[in-house]
């Protein structure tokens, strides 16, 4: 349970978390039902402009599909959606008819505007949001046909990616041969997630094998040993960095899960999460900057939406004082969230630097406002 400086919250706390979430309800999911979709492919536009147009597409990803999937499972059964479901079926649809790879297995990265593999590796990153988002969508539906891709997509992971040591590589080529990537943070991360995901919606038992492991991997591969930092590449490797926004991320899936908080790995987030916050984000402002050296030099001030959205999900799991986690929830509404949408990126000095959204945000925004409201 989130620890609370108060047992009442302010009616501003309250106000402003529901016109946060208004804002989503009203503004930002019809940008997907409507001008961000692509009906002739059924698959989410990469990104929209600022005037709520199409960027003329260069690919679509099987990630920003499965997001998509997420995003409208999560909303199967609220009354304010009724074509949820109906969508969440076209892009799990989408999912399997674009991106599955028929010959080799798995699924591809990217496909061209027509409809064509463009990119056909094989990649963590990707596999991880699958699994992800057929867990989320088989919870709603609970069809045979989304339980039997979840577990196609954690077969591939088991025994294609995995490097044997309880972490798993990166990206493979389309036939599975190796690219030498190695083990990458972000790509763990979210199959991390995943694991979670899949075990809050069934007993598995090799599930929760792998996760240890995973967690355990992680501790002994990649944390910094002076500040516990998560390094966005395995110790040793050369012009590594770290990220506040993982590293608050991170802490959320480690915290919020009873069999996350009996490792190491636990306990080291909880010290990188002082660590990050005292160098990573501005005292007055709240922005949360892109990426530190390992010793918490600045290497990229841009202020990301993600990482704004991850640290303020991941207070509601510390000791914060209800005036502060208020602050921040009203830093990401004034300085992210706009009329029409919102802005994606902020530079080091606070301007905005991205103009188009992109489909993959929402997923970002949905968790944050979920572990706002579980908190509330």
């Amino acid at each position: 349970m989130p620890h609370v400086a108060s047992s009442a919250f302010p009616l501003e706390l309250t106000a402003l978390f529901a016109a946060v979430q208004q804002h989503f309800r009203q503004v930002i999911v019809p940008l997907w039902q409507g001008p961000g979709w692509n009906a002739e492919l059924e698959l989410p536009y990469e990104a929209l402009s600022p005037e709520h147009r199409p960027l003329a597409p260069q690919r679509y990803r099987a990630m920003a599909c499965a997001r998509q999937l997420y995003l409208f499972a999560s909303l199967i059964d609220d009354p304010a959606f009724p074509g949820a479901a109906e969508r969440a079926g076209m892009l799990f649809r989408s999912l399997q008819n674009h991106f599955h790879d028929a010959v080799h297995g798995g699924w591809f990265y990217s496909i061209d505007p027509a409809g064509a593999p463009l990119d056909p590796r094989k990649d963590l990153y990707t596999h991880a949001f699958i699994i992800f988002a057929c867990a989320h969508y088989w919870a709603k539906v609970r069809e045979p046909c989304v339980e039997s891709v979840l577990n196609a997509a954690l077969k591939v992971v088991a025994e294609r990616f995995s490097d044997g040591n309880g972490l798993y590589e990166a990206s493979l080529d389309q036939d599975w041969s190796t690219l030498n990537s190695g083990p990458l943070q972000n790509p763990l991360m979210h199959l991390a997630e995943a694991f979670l995901a899949t075990l809050s919606v069934r007993d598995d038992a090799q599930v929760h094998t792998a996760l240890l492991a995973l967690a355990h991997g992680m501790q002994q591969r990649f944390i910094e040993p002076v500040h516990n930092a998560l390094l966005e590449k395995p110790l040793g490797a050369v012009d590594n960095w770290f990220e506040p926004g993982h590293q608050f991320e991170w802490f959320y899936l480690l915290e919020s899960s009873p069999l996350l908080r009996q490792t190491a790995l636990h306990d080291s987030l909880a010290v990188a999460f002082d660590f990050a916050e005292q160098v990573g984000v501005d005292p007055q402002t709240g922005a949360v900057c892109g990426m530190l050296a390992p010793d918490g030099t600045l290497r990229d001030g841009t202020q990301r939406i993600w990482a704004q959205a991850e640290y303020l999900r991941a207070l509601t799991l510390r000791p914060t004082p209800l005036p502060r986690l208020q602050r921040q929830l009203h830093a990401l509404q004034q300085n992210f969230l706009h009329a029409g949408g919102w802005y994606e990126c902020r530079d080091a000095a606070g301007d905005v630097s991205r103009q188009d959204m992109p489909s993959t945000t929402p997923y970002h925004l949905a968790t944050c406002y979920s572990g706002l409201a579980q908190f509330l």
